[in-house]
């Protein structure tokens, strides 16, 4: 009961002051969006393979002082448009060339879904159609603040948010730009509801919003951009049977115009400048051949974006199919009469179903494909938390509101806490659990020794615990909530980012280090090769071009002859590699000599014409 005592008198505080539940939510966005979003962000290398593509790309369009065509190691790199880039450049005029610069476009994609997640329930937030008739309400505004404040919790705190929102790729610029723009097409819904006036040829600001964002999301990563927005929208008006008169409202010329005014120069110069290569790499490739088949060996069965939401939506997943049902869907004739403005659940519900079937059906998956569904699965499962939370209009915390319990929620908290406890087993045998990384030597006894996996384990079972103690309470149990966002708020702080660091301390850091090497000892004409692996951080880190081989093949062969073609008799060739790798070559210790060795790589220096002979000399007994 004191639990309840002081929630009853903090809100009572809340409802005779408004102001301070808007200062409250200002702090509560603050430390949310710095804690998932910006802590750290920095603090880290660039993550290889990935990252450092898109990185060197955004650092080259400044080198060159060519805006249109993206470049990776003196190759034309057509596999995403370019506003990542852009903005990244961006970025390095600004702060300099440095890992803040290239995160910093997704962590702030992050914040602006995040915080636009936010006022949307707090106003539209409703927990049922027939409590946006009853808006006024204190306890309807109880639930809408609710919603809100759990809401922003939910988009941010989840390990695939967190993840993607930290990394320099497009994929959580798309998500920002394409929830963003989903929001303002609800808004502008849920507007034209009341009628609000715009120009003769312009929809209302917020669809004109949802135009400009949904052009920047096809600047981002393609048509997807435009596809799965237009796909949400249309089944979404279909159901509610407004599509025609919707169709009106958001002038679809006028709003088309502005949509390419914004994403299609980009695509017309890409293409005068490039032709084919440009439209066979982009779109063939990269979008119509990822969608009906596997690209680079990323297939997985039908059931994996199940598995994927469930993993990475944890541990508030658990709760999205009690999230879906209650909606009851399949009453379509209800939905129909109901106001625009109670019809968020439902967006939301076409929102994350849409792009759920979408890349289900999409040939090649990866984790990151889902990641745009994830703020409408925090909007489900936030409306359903603050219904329970709200629910006694006069704040009675009663022993006998046990009556009242929604046995579909006490059977998803139960199963939450089954869910605690699981991520704590797992965490617990993480030392067991992870496979071998030929990058990172004796990878399992680094875990081991850092103990990051203990504090996850602990963190999850007293999660468990306490939520198993609320359960046991009938007036408290509904405060399972709280343990799981405060037990993922310090999973975060001592887990997640000292688990990063450890990966970038035995993964990349040694890279750096070569890296920085490579900048100190090379010689004018002096070229980098690496054998083994393709480390791409490398050539963002050296600001040079590398050659990437696997082995002495045919094309490190063309490679080394035209550098003997080029350079002087005397020239020398710089090579990355481990010492196995280097082994393989053919090459003898007393052909090279070593000048710098972090494990497990060595930077050698051996003359050009000693290696050719070398790699000639496999290629001939192969």
């Amino acid at each position: 009961m004191k639990l309840a005592d002081t929630i009853k008198d903090w809100w009572q505080s809340f409802e005779k002051s408004p102001k301070s539940a808007w200062v409250f939510s200002i702090i509560w966005l603050a430390f949310v969006c710095w804690l998932a979003f910006l802590w750290n962000l920095g603090r880290i290398g660039l993550i290889d393979e990935t990252e450092p593509l898109f990185a060197e790309a955004a650092r080259q369009m400044i080198v060159r002082g060519d805006w249109i065509t993206p470049y990776f190691n003196e190759v034309t790199r057509f596999d995403k448009p370019p506003l990542v880039y852009w903005l990244m450049a961006i970025g390095y005029k600004l702060i300099g060339v440095n890992e803040w610069a290239v995160r910093l476009p997704s962590a702030l994609a992050a914040s602006a879904i995040a915080i636009l997640c936010f006022f949307t329930l707090r106003y539209f937030g409703f927990a049922t159609p027939a409590a946006a008739q009853t808006h006024q309400l204190r306890r309807t505004q109880r639930q809408l603040w609710l919603s809100a404040w759990l809401g922003v919790a939910l988009v941010a705190l989840n390990a695939h948010t967190i993840a993607w929102s930290r990394l320099g790729v497009s994929d959580m610029l798309l998500s920002g730009c394409m929830g963003t723009s989903l929001l303002c097409f609800f808004w502008g819904y849920a507007e034209e509801g009341k009628k609000t006036n715009a120009l003769f040829f312009l929809p209302n600001r917020w669809y004109l919003g949802f135009y400009i964002l949904s052009a920047l999301a096809v600047l981002t990563k393609g048509p997807v951009g435009i596809v799965l927005p237009g796909l949400i929208i249309v089944t979404f008006l279909l159901y509610v049977g407004k599509l025609r008169e919707v169709l009106q409202e958001i002038r679809l010329i006028g709003g088309g115009l502005i949509f390419l005014a914004v994403c299609l120069p980009w695509y017309i110069l890409v293409t005068i400048k490039n032709g084919e290569a440009f439209l066979n790499s982009f779109f063939g490739y990269h979008n119509f051949d990822r969608f009906t088949s596997v690209v680079n060996n990323h297939s997985a069965p039908w059931y994996f974006y199940f598995l994927i939401v469930l993993a990475l939506f944890a541990p508030w997943s658990i709760y999205l199919p009690l999230a879906i049902t209650r909606l009851r869907f399949w009453q379509r004739s209800f939905w129909t009469q109901q106001p625009r403005r109670a019809h968020l659940s439902l967006f939301a519900l076409f929102w994350f179903v849409d792009i759920f079937v979408f890349f289900t059906i999409s040939v090649t998956k990866l984790p990151s494909y889902v990641l745009p569904l994830i703020p409408a699965a925090a909007i489900l499962v936030a409306l359903v938390w603050s219904e329970e939370l709200s629910r006694d209009s006069q704040c009675n915390w009663a022993e006998n509101s046990f009556l009242k319990i929604n046995y579909g929620l006490l059977i998803s908290a139960s199963l939450n806490i089954f869910l605690l406890f699981l991520l704590a087993m797992v965490s617990l045998q993480i030392p067991s659990l992870v496979g071998s990384d030929a990058a990172m030597e004796n990878l399992s006894e680094l875990i081991q020794r850092s103990g990051v996996y203990l504090r996850g384990g602990i963190i999850w079972a007293i999660a468990g615990i306490v939520s198993l103690l609320f359960l046991r309470k009938r007036a408290s149990w509904r405060w399972i909530i709280g343990a799981n966002l405060v037990g993922f708020i310090a999973f975060t702080i001592f887990f997640i980012s000292p688990g990063y660091a450890l990966m970038d301390a035995t993964r990349q850091l040694p890279l750096r280090q070569l890296s920085e090497a490579v900048t100190q000892v090379r010689q004018p004409g002096e070229r980098l090769m690496m054998v083994g692996f393709k480390k791409p951080s490398v050539v963002f880190y050296t600001q040079q071009s590398v050659g990437f081989f696997w082995t002495c093949d045919r094309s490190a062969t063309s490679f080394l002859q035209n550098l003997v073609n080029t350079s002087p008799d005397d020239s020398t060739v710089l090579i990355i590699g481990q010492p196995d790798d280097i082994e393989e070559t053919g090459l003898q210790p007393q052909d090279y000599r070593v000048l710098e060795e972090k494990a497990p790589y060595q930077l050698i220096r051996v003359a050009t014409r000693r290696a050719l002979h070398y790699c000639l000399r496999d290629n001939n007994a192969n």
